[in-house]
């Protein structure tokens, strides 16, 4: 489903990443990690168009994808969420997730402007199908909630449902479980399987060990810019180069 090659990236005299290459299977959580500062973000930046990489190239389904902008991207179906919530703080959580439906609509801004029946007819069918993304993140009780009242791990299935409105076929998350306590971790591993169970690929960067482990088939692991290990969750944690990593030597 993705793969990158030989993805290095330079700030300055700064290298952030240096010649990281794997693939994610279609149909499978894989799970990136390492300690702080090992280049997992920039990764993901550089996958979603955010950054350009001083080289290497990403493929999604075999389709070189390199250097496009992100909104292309997101009609290619592919998405991502962000370390920082990133919600539209003026909406509800409803309509947060009715803007997630852009790459997919139709109306143009005459006839939104004029609320002609296509538009009207449009925006319900949105709106019963951001419903329908709220009942799949478990919070369809909070469709007419402010965004910006939402308590913190609320905010972070909101943002995952707003993701699912593009209807994708990989989406990357990065750091999930950034904030949460143990019950809502709980509830997020549940919903990210389930949307691999929907038959969406998953891509995550988490420093949350415990969830990595219990819902990742594949790890890759990234220390100072550089890919150290790769493999199952057995694997990488029986890997004597991973511990120390994150433990340090002895």
């Amino acid at each position: 489903m993705l793969r990158v090659e030989g993805i290095t990236q330079k700030f300055g005299g700064v290298t952030a990443l240096s010649d990281v290459s794997f693939s994610v299977a279609e149909g499978c959580i894989k799970g990136v990690i390492g300690p702080n500062g090992a280049g997992k973000t920039t990764l993901f930046n550089i996958i979603t168009g955010i950054y350009a990489q001083t080289s290497g190239s990403v493929f999604l389904s075999g389709e070189d994808i390199t250097g496009l902008a992100p909104e292309k991207l997101a009609k290619r179906r592919l998405v991502r969420t962000f370390q920082n919530i990133e919600l539209f703080c003026g909406l509800t959580v409803l309509e947060n997730v009715m803007v997630g439906f852009h790459t997919r609509s139709r109306s143009g801004v005459l006839s939104c402007s004029l609320k002609l029946p296509g538009h009207l007819k449009e925006e319900h069918a949105i709106r019963e199908q951001a419903m329908a993304c709220l009942e799949f993140a478990g919070i369809a009780d909070l469709a007419e909630t402010p965004a910006d009242s939402l308590p913190f791990g609320k905010g972070r299935l909101l943002e995952i449902a707003r993701a699912m409105a593009l209807d994708p076929r990989i989406v990357l998350l990065d750091e999930p479980a950034a904030g949460l306590n143990s019950r809502e971790t709980a509830q997020l591993g549940r919903l990210i399987c389930k949307i691999r169970e929907s038959g969406v690929t998953v891509a995550l960067v988490e420093h949350d060990m415990e969830l990595v482990m219990d819902i990742c088939e594949s790890i890759v692991v990234l220390n100072l810019g550089r890919k150290l290990a790769e493999g199952t969750p057995r694997e990488i944690q029986e890997n004597p180069e991973v511990v120390a990593a994150y433990l340090g030597e002895g």
